[in-house]
């Protein structure tokens, strides 16, 4: 339902979204709580607690729905970026969505492998530190294809394969020196950036691979950065690798694969999911255009667009205080929970889970803090939220990727839970941890 009405309210459909109670237990006069598809937060917290991970499933099938209709025109695997949001059951639900996967280390690999075996043949390994350790496992498993970055990870995978007396499957991933107007620790298409080959530096290396019998060229790969929500830097990257791959097709090689990479960001402060569909369709035009007539295997590394606003962190207020005039909320969430608004200075909007119908309702504007020791312990400064008391629940929304990855267990807290909800029922995919658990490995 959509509420009418002079209310402060933020929904994610078909995530998250404020109903009617259907029950009396209900601080103050209250009438609205939001859902996680059909289950209230309120009943989820009850349950497992908090600090919470609560996920939608409903909502990353719709995402990943949208790049398969936005590309169905063209040859394409959408490899979902592990690093984003890599609990196992989220991995084994894309998996039956017939998505591939990118991983960035031997965990994730793991982590793919565990989920659904069968997928290794849709994933594609990136990372400027690839082990040999590493490769040899992909190497077993049978992997889609390896994205190199220099020279030296290049003869190294070719050791492993040659070991193996098997073929490595490669990809170049080429810097196109392309600005993308996002956080600069999220930027990765530039020259002074450690990812990549130089662009025209390529076409020699490119050379090189070739002669090599453990090695198979077979594709280009770029990547420019994460959170990029404007067109131009992705139909000026692509122009680039399409010139690219021409050239390389002259050289003799057989270029079958481009890995166009991630990064399509989201909006944080005013999300517009309704028409995520056009963005993305916006997206696929940006990326596919300057590939038209070289009839390559396209593959999509999209992470946070997929799973950022499937999630959020559910947290309690447990006190208010005040400074001299300043107003805190002290909650049982911290930056080792969620470090994206004390790293990046990220904006999460965030709701009470519980929200009053009248027009009148009261708002006040707080630093919202966690418990840790440190003053770098925030999710939001000076963010005017409707009347909160102590013990009430927050919901703090696009919280699904780069959350839980990032979690720690700074101050010795244990991590949250993590619960998957799909319509009516709500499961737990990670236990909470213990203060036993993070001990168990020390001597």
């Amino acid at each position: 339902m959509t509420p009418r009405g002079n209310i402060n309210l933020a929904q994610r459909p078909p995530g998250f979204i404020f109903r009617k109670s259907r029950n009396g237990v209900l601080s103050r006069s209250a009438n609205l709580v939001l859902h996680c598809e059909h289950i209230p937060l309120t009943r989820i917290a009850e349950r497992y607690g908090t600090p919470l991970y609560v996920y939608s499933a409903s909502a990353i099938r719709e995402r990943l729905a949208a790049y398969t209709a936005a590309f169905r025109n063209v040859s394409h695997t959408v490899c979902y970026s592990v690093k984003a949001n890599s609990n196992l059951s989220i991995l084994r639900l894309l998996a039956r969505e017939g998505c591939g996967f990118d991983v960035v280390s031997g965990g994730e690999l793991q982590r793919v492998l565990t989920a659904d075996r069968r997928a290794a043949k849709k994933v594609v390994f990136s990372g400027v530190g690839k082990t040999r350790a590493e490769m040899t496992v992909a190497l077993k498993a049978g992997i889609l294809l390896f994205n190199v970055e220099s020279e030296s990870e290049l003869w190294a995978l070719a050791e492993c394969a040659a070991q193996l007396r098997t073929t490595a499957r490669v990809a170049l991933r080429v810097n196109p020196d392309v600005a993308a107007n996002t956080h600069p620790y999220i930027s990765t298409g530039l020259r002074k950036h450690k990812f990549g080959v130089p662009m025209r530096e390529s076409r020699a290396l490119y050379a090189k691979a070739s002669v090599a019998r453990s090695l198979e060229v077979a594709g280009v790969s770029v990547h420019i950065g994460s959170q990029i929500k404007e067109m131009p830097p992705f139909d000026e990257t692509m122009s680039r690798v399409a010139d690219l791959v021409r050239q390389l097709r002259e050289d003799g090689h057989n270029i079958e694969y481009v890995d166009a990479g991630g990064g399509l960001g989201i909006d944080y402060e005013k999300p517009n999911l309704a028409e995520f569909a056009n963005y993305v369709s916006k997206y696929a035009a940006a990326v596919m255009n300057p590939l038209r007539g070289l009839k390559v295997h396209l593959l999509l590394e999209p992470g946070r667009s997929i799973v950022g606003p499937a999630g959020a962190l559910i947290t309690r207020v447990i006190y208010k205080k005040s400074n001299e005039g300043k107003r805190f909320l002290v909650v049982d969430a911290a930056m080792n929970d969620l470090i994206r608004p004390s790293l990046y200075d990220a904006y999460h909007q965030i709701v009470p889970v519980i929200q009053s119908g009248g027009a009148s309702t009261g708002k006040e504007k707080f630093d919202v803090v966690g418990p840790i020791c440190e003053s770098g312990d925030f999710l939001a400064h000076d963010r005017e939220l409707p009347t909160v008391e102590e013990g009430d629940l927050l919901a703090i929304l696009d919280a699904g990727a780069y959350g839980m990855a990032l979690a720690s267990n700074y101050n010795t807290r244990p991590r949250a839970a993590e619960v998957l909800v799909s319509g009516k029922t709500a499961k737990a995919i990670r236990k909470r941890e213990r203060v036993a658990d993070l001990m168990r490995g020390e001597l």
